[in-house]
């Protein structure tokens, strides 16, 4: 063979500065391929990371510290604290010895590595207090003082839960007698700082006296101490020893130290002094704060917006607690200046002439926006705190203007925030919650998913707020007066649905399900039922889907037109129960799966009991395999002895299964279907003991599936009475003294009407009885062992079923053929091929 020619335009170039240019190319490749060699490991090397595998775990623990690597050794501390659940005496004698010795030496990792391991072990309670202090505390308090911080605090953290669990002679004797040098200034600044935190922690172990007398000597030299950090530090830890040592003690040693520290020249010190306060506002007397603590934070307030952005950002944070602390000693002026400061602060940054001042460069400006930022967002966390502060009354005058820039802040933090506060606020406001209805619109108006996803956490609390006017006794419903609510709920719907946060969306359509106690059921209808079927239709995500089929169920569940639920019936068998999608199918199982929850077991029977057992025909084997999974629970919905002939159609389907299934995988699923089918007791038309609860809250769901209909047709005597004249209206009047006979004349009609619409319907019902004439086949358990003596199929007895329920059953049933169960290649897709239905439209219905 010949090499090919080379293409048209192309020339070859043999010269002198062409193979250069080749030769620079391959020492390119050769610099690059180097570190790959040496990354290999040579022989020697590989030899001494070998191990022998005889050895047992301790013994290969001590060779690998002994002689390993570094990254070995690490392993071993790693795997520390299984040694000392297997084998606690060895590891104690041969392994920490070891420990000790590589830590000297060890490396950060190796350091942090141990610090949790020590932890761990602590925490498993593997050993005795006792022997963990004789064991493991030298060894803690050795590496407090580490170099590296992250390894310091690391150790100071296992050394503070120790200290915990520790008993008080052991807490004496190892900790606090050596910590008394430890915190002179003649101590490094890392030491004197570890001293500060045990010190915080110490408190709660000893009684009063042994803290006056040891610890508090300590805490003064260090809130004294020349360097600001440890004056910082220590300041924050007042408030545990302050826990310790009582409101007495606390008074005449703690507070003096804290006004002090207020006063610092550090900023931060003076920072921690103001936090440290707040948080122990509760152990002050009035006195205390009025004369001593109030003047203080009136100073601080002040002097804030001269100082650092920082300062700032906590006084914001702490701003709602300082109030509630402090409520009830202000005066009306002082009352006023703290609202002021606070409406300030909501709007610090926004009313600045293009944000910033003109000497400052690009990166201050960005930095100073942040903190002003986090500076509204606290004001937005501490809203509910100020409500409280000013009273809901006067929510309209003295916030609302507020609460309206926090809703409308430019930045995203401060409005996720404001809504994830939306619910409080509107607890709160009780009755006056119909304020900040367009701020709940523009919530869910808002661009950012983020604040939705917030806001939606309490929807269905907030909506039925604002739909009974934070009166619970309400009948009228508040909400009809908010036009924007349904455009907005669909809208917040629609962007969720287009964006990527599918966790976003399937929050959402779980919060839609309380839309029937908010909105009318004729807006449920024709606003949001026909969306969910869309999204159980199209929409590629299976949670987003599942809460789509859930809420939808809510939906027919409590919507008061029989028409319409019939249609929405008709359109779940048609569109998913014999839908060309496998994928549909799958879902028309869930959905059924979601109505045996939310419905009675009339209803489901009545509805959906044949077009579900019908898809253990489906080619298909994912779909008969979570049939499979469904069917415990549809036998659940059955009861003895009315449905005995829909048990005896659920056998025969089961042993078709068994008989004639040739995917593997669905025929394990049917086995095990089976003997859990087998296992399970009926039902029984009759009350049982075992299962009273259920039953009665099957029966609850019967009496309020009659009661739609009940309201339904009064809503209907109500439209005619509107229309006709005085005279007329009294006589309707005395006709419902009669209301039950009448109810039932009316319920016959409209059974006719629908017969009559639904034709078809009624042809399953007759096909579905002439099956119930099938001879009963033995086997399957007990449950064939029941004498099947009702041969017809037939409904419940009719006092014990809703009178939605009509004596002939509407049961929309498909029949597809009982051929080969086995997958056809072309029905492996979503998009399998086209099942054909005996359930014609409605537009070829007689």
């Amino acid at each position: 063979m010949h090499p090919p020619p080379p293409a048209a335009g192309v020339a070859m170039d043999f010269g002198q500065n062409s193979l250069f240019g080749y030769m620079e190319d391959l020492q390119e490749l050769t610099i690059i391929e180097r570190p790959v060699r040496r990354s290999l490991k040579t022989p020697e090397e590989i030899e001494r990371l070998t191990v022998d595998e005889d050895l047992s775990d301790i013994d290969r623990a001590v060779y690998l510290l002994s002689a390993g690597q570094d990254i070995q050794g690490t392993s071993v501390i790693a795997n520390l604290p299984f040694l000392m659940r297997q084998n606690p005496t060895e590891t104690l004698r041969r392994v920490l010895p070891k420990v000790r010795e590589v830590l000297h030496v060890a490396s950060v990792e190796m350091q942090l590595t141990a610090a949790a391991s020590f932890l761990t072990i602590l925490q498993e309670e593997t050993m005795s207090v006792h022997t963990y202090a004789h064991s493991f505390l030298q060894v803690i308090l050795l590496h407090l003082e580490h170099r590296d911080t992250g390894v310091s605090n690391a150790w100071l953290e296992t050394l503070l839960s120790a200290i915990e669990l520790l008993p008080k002679e052991t807490l004496r004797h190892e900790i606090l007698n050596p910590l008394v040098s430890k915190a002179q200034l003649s101590q490094t600044v890392q030491s004197r700082l570890v001293s500060c935190k045990i010190l915080g922690i110490l408190t709660n172990k000893f009684d009063a006296h042994s803290i006056k007398r040891e610890i508090l000597p300590l805490v003064k030299s260090l809130c004294q101490d020349v360097e600001y950090e440890v004056r910082s530090c220590m300041c924050r830890q007042l408030e545990n020893i302050a826990q310790g040592i009582g409101t007495e003690l606390t008074k005449s040693v703690v507070l003096p130290e804290l006004i002090e520290l207020s006063r610092d020249e550090s900023g931060s010190v003076r920072l921690a002094a103001f936090e440290t306060l707040v948080n122990m506002l509760d152990m002050f007397d009035t006195d205390d704060r009025s004369q001593t603590i109030l003047p203080l934070v009136k100073s601080f307030c002040e002097k804030s917006f001269k100082a650092d952005e920082s300062i700032l950002i906590s006084l914001s944070f702490h701003l709602g607690k300082l109030c509630h602390g402090l409520y009830g000693i202000f005066t009306p002026d002082q009352h006023l200046r703290f609202l002021e400061f606070y409406k300030k602060l909501c709007t610090l940054g926004l009313q600045q002439e293009n944000g910033h001042n003109e000497n400052q460069i690009p990166s201050q400006i960005i930095e100073q926006e942040k903190k002003y930022t986090s500076v509204r967002k606290n004001c937005a966390y501490n809203f509910p705190a100020m409500i409280v502060f000013v009273d809901p009354k006067n929510f309209h005058m003295e916030l609302y203007s507020t609460f309206f820039c926090l809703c409308h802040d430019p930045e995203v933090p401060v409005r996720y925030t404001i809504a994830i506060c939306f619910y409080e606020v509107s607890k709160l406001l009780d009755s006056g919650v119909y304020l900040i209805h367009k701020e709940l619109i523009t919530l869910l108006q808002d661009e950012s998913l983020e604040v939705l996803d917030a806001l939606i956490n309490h929807l269905p609390e907030i909506l039925e707020l604002m739909s009974i006017g934070g009166d619970s006794s309400a009948q009228e419903n508040k909400l009809s007066s908010l036009p924007d609510l349904i455009p907005a709920l669909t809208a917040a719907e629609q962007r969720a649905a287009a964006s990527l946060k599918w966790r976003t969306h399937e929050k959402l359509l779980q919060k839609y399900a309380c839309l029937p106690h908010i909105i009318s059921s004729d807006q449920i209808y024709y606003r949001f039922l026909q969306r969910m079927f869309t999204i159980m239709m199209t929409n590629n995500v299976l949670p987003v889907q599942r809460a789509a089929a859930r809420t939808l169920c809510i939906f027919l569940r409590y919507n008061r037109k029989q028409e319409q639920r019939h249609e929405v019936i008709q359109k779940l068998i048609e569109q998913l129960g014999q839908g060309k999608s496998y994928w549909n199918r799958l879902r028309f199982l869930d959905t059924c799966e979601f109505i045996i929850e939310i419905f009675s077991k009339s209803f489901f029977c009545k509805y959906f009991f044949l077009p579900v057992i019908e898809l253990t025909h489906d080619p298909v084997a994912n779909v008969r395999m979570k049939l499979c999974c469904l069917l415990p629970k549809v036998k659940s919905a059955l009861k003895i002895p009315a449905d005995m002939h829909l048990l005896q159609q659920l056998e025969m389907c089961v042993r078709k299964l068994l008989c004639q299934e040739k995917d593997k995988d669905v025929l394990a699923i049917v086995k095990k279907t089976v003997l859990e089918l087998d296992r399970m007791e009926m039902s029984m038309d009759v009350f049982q003991k075992k299962n009273y609860e259920k039953d009665l809250l099957d029966q609850e769901k019967e009496r309020e599936e009659l009661l739609f209909l009940e309201m339904e047709q009064l809503d209907k005597e109500k439209h005619q009475n509107e229309g006709r004249s005085s005279n007329e209206k009294n006589f309707e009047k005395k006709r419902k003294e009669i209301k039950k006979s009448k109810l039932i004349r009316s319920q016959s009609f409209n059974n006719q009407a629908f017969h009559t619409k639904y034709g078809n319907l009624d042809k399953c019902a007759s096909k579905s009885s002439t099956l119930a004439h099938t001879p009963s086949v033995s086997g399957l358990g007990r449950t064939a062992m029941i004498s099947l003596t009702d041969d017809s199929f037939r409904t419940r007895n009719a006092s014990s079923v809703p009178a939605s329920f009509s004596p002939n059953p509407v049961l929309p049933s498909t029949s597809r053929g009982t051929g080969s169960t086995a997958d056809p290649k072309s029905s492996g897709s979503k998009d399998a091929q086209p099942r054909k239905a005996t359930l014609k439209s409605r537009k070829s219905n007689p």
